[in-house]
């Protein structure tokens, strides 16, 4: 299924993708990446050699009628594992699958900030993907999904024929933190500079937010996002400077 998945998604969408040399041919590592559209998931594994595997919301896996059936095909096909995100436990669920995937010496997905960017900048990451790095030990490996949301915005369900690209930047290693897995300043900024990374390859705009907090804010008001002062997480200066928008080599 990946195989036939990837060979459309090449042909038909003609994505690009730079920085595979930064994925090393064996042993765990995590792949942190932005998220700007459900089709992420499909992109990401499919361009990369080696098996990867993201976790998705369990909706995505229960939807009825021929949509349902398709994304839930779609999503198996591509290795996506179902989690219930409703609450703690889900929390925890997710963290043990990503664990035992590592402990087993394979690449494992997630998403930092959690959901889907409402407006296509980049939220504040959970400290999820910290814990993941620190109890593992495995290095983290930023990616930047680019245009995605071009090609499908949020309430789109067929995809676009926009070009979207994958950029992969060099691994960060953590083992210096280790022992301090439960230290909750060590796990903001462990997860701060992963969200630096991915900022610096994706060229979006951050915002020192949740995205979910942003989308519930969005949907109980005027659907104006909300404003944000120039930086990076952290209170870091943010990449810039003319020619800092990521763009095919």
């Amino acid at each position: 299924m990946k195989a036939t998945l990837g060979r459309f998604l090449r042909w038909y969408y003609r994505p690009w993708i730079r920085g595979t040399e930064h994925v090393p041919p064996s042993g765990a590592a995590i792949l942190a990446s932005n998220h700007l559209a459900v089709i992420d998931s499909f992109f990401l594994p499919a361009l990369l050699k080696r098996p990867v595997v993201f976790l998705g919301k369990d909706a995505y896996f229960t939807g009825r009628g021929i949509r349902g059936r398709i994304v839930a095909t779609f999503m198996r096909g591509v290795g996506t594992i179902p989690v219930d995100r409703s609450g703690g436990s889900g929390v925890e669920a997710a963290l043990r699958t990503g664990l035992a995937r590592l402990a087993a010496g394979e690449l494992f997905g997630i998403y930092p900030e959690g959901t889907r960017s409402p407006d296509g900048r980049l939220y504040r990451g959970k400290t999820g993907i910290a814990r993941l790095a620190l109890e593992s030990g495995a290095p983290v490996i930023p990616v930047a999904m680019v245009d995605s949301h071009i090609a499908q915005p949020i309430g789109k369900r067929v995809p676009s024929r926009h070009r979207v690209g994958v950029v992969i930047g060099a691994p960060l290693d953590f083992s210096r933190y280790q022992a301090m897995a439960s230290d909750r300043f060590v796990l903001r900024t462990v997860t701060d500079e992963i969200m630096y990374a991915i900022m610096g390859l994706s060229g979006q705009e951050y915002v020192d937010a949740y995205a979910a907090s942003e989308k519930s804010r969005m949907a109980s008001r005027s659907g104006e996002p909300t404003p944000t002062a120039p930086g990076g997480p952290g209170g870091r200066p943010a990449p810039g400077g003319p020619g800092s928008r990521v763009a095919e080599a």
